[in-house]
């Protein structure tokens, strides 16, 4: 992308706009109210020989030596199966609040063996643990698996998208509630997503507004404490009347955000520059190696050579200095560096310096 491309894509994003108000629901969530990660280990079988290599990973023996012995079926200790087509796996899932005893969810399946692929295996029962160790769900099901590996007998191979990794659709079933404090107390929470002092005040008072003074008070830049009815089902209405409140959010703080990788550059709306002038130019080294015959004179000893030369040529750019009035907009930032052609690696030094001579008003965040 050029870079006028690059500034008009900052400038149509940044300029100031009508500002408008946006739902609570898209602002904040309610406290207490969140998803928790689920975790198990199990075995996949009916693989079709791209499991995992028993030799190196001793623990695909063992687990399936233990499930068996589970279900009556012993193996002899100094008997180590050679199987193809089961490979260790972890699971991963993440419960979403209030789910209830029944419902199902979506699970990731992992190898963590060195199973080639996944495809076409079938996860066997597994029990999903929170991180308080309590088994919440039960998964199994047949994996869908978006990449596959074809390799040949000579080592070549070609893999496409990531084939030791998997998911089963409503793979899990839900076995245990998480308990929530949601119905628990007089006051419930509103967190922002991004905290602002000023974002915190006015969902209070647009709260205020809409069911009465003193319902809502702000904690902090983060939290808005929320008088709530005790009964679950007022309470459940009573959120939803608030999710729909409008509430204009506060400005956000004056940045401009460089990614030193790709030479993206983002400058926010509130962003200005003091007093300053900048000068930008660049120096071009062209080095051009040729070579010269050296041939003796007319009946002499001497042999025809060549000889090496090199040719440097410098070249500098100069590009008119331009001037930053006080209380520039983002507006005259970009035409101001537009005129004298910086490129993205330029537009950075420029910046920074703005930033070192105490001229740019705000926050230079480098990713």
């Amino acid at each position: 992308m050029k870079l006028r491309h690059l500034f008009i894509l900052a400038l149509t994003l940044s300029l100031p706009f009508a500002a408008q108000a946006e739902r609570i629901k898209d602002l904040a969530s309610v406290g207490g109210v969140r998803s928790n990660q689920l975790i198990g280990y199990g075995l996949v079988v009916g693989l079709n020989g791209t499991g995992d290599q028993t030799t190196q990973t001793p623990f695909t023996v063992q687990s399936l030596k233990s499930m068996l012995a589970q279900l009556g079926i012993s193996i002899p200790p100094n008997v180590n199966p050679q199987l193809k087509n089961v490979a260790a796996a972890m699971i991963s899932a993440e419960l979403p609040p209030f789910a209830k005893p029944g419902q199902t969810i979506d699970i990731t399946v992992s190898s963590v063996g060195n199973a080639k692929s996944l495809r076409g295996g079938t996860l066997l029962m597994t029990p999903l643990k929170g991180a308080d160790g309590q088994v919440y769900a039960i998964a199994q099901g047949n994996l869908v698996v978006g990449g596959f590996g074809v390799s040949a007998n000579d080592g070549s191979k070609i893999t496409v998208n990531i084939p030791s990794v998997g998911r089963v659709p409503n793979g899990a079933s839900v076995e245990r509630v998480v308990n929530n404090p949601f119905a628990v107390g007089d006051n419930l929470y509103l967190n922002l997503h991004s905290a602002d002092f000023t974002t915190a005040t006015r969902l209070a008072q647009a709260i205020n507004d809409v069911m009465g003074p003193g319902t809502a008070e702000p904690a902090d830049a983060t939290s808005v404490r929320v008088n709530a009815p005790r009964d679950a089902g007022q309470r459940v209405s009573f959120v939803s009347l608030l999710e729909n409140i409008d509430v204009q959010p506060g400005e956000g703080a004056a940045k401009v955000v460089v990614n030193s990788r790709t030479g993206t550059v983002v400058i926010g709306q509130n962003v200005h520059i003091g007093p300053a002038a900048v000068a930008h130019g660049s120096l071009t080294v062209t080095i051009t190696e040729g070579a010269t015959i050296s041939q003796p004179a007319p009946f002499g000893a001497g042999q025809t050579v060549a000889v090496p030369t090199s040719d440097i040529e410098i070249k500098e750019e100069f590009d008119r200095m331009f001037m930053f009035s006080p209380g520039v907009t983002l507006d005259e930032i970009v035409r101001a560096v537009n005129q004298v052609g910086a490129a993205p690696g330029d537009l950075v030094a420029i910046l920074e310096a703005l930033k070192q001579a105490g001229a740019l008003r705000a926050e230079l965040l480098i990713i």
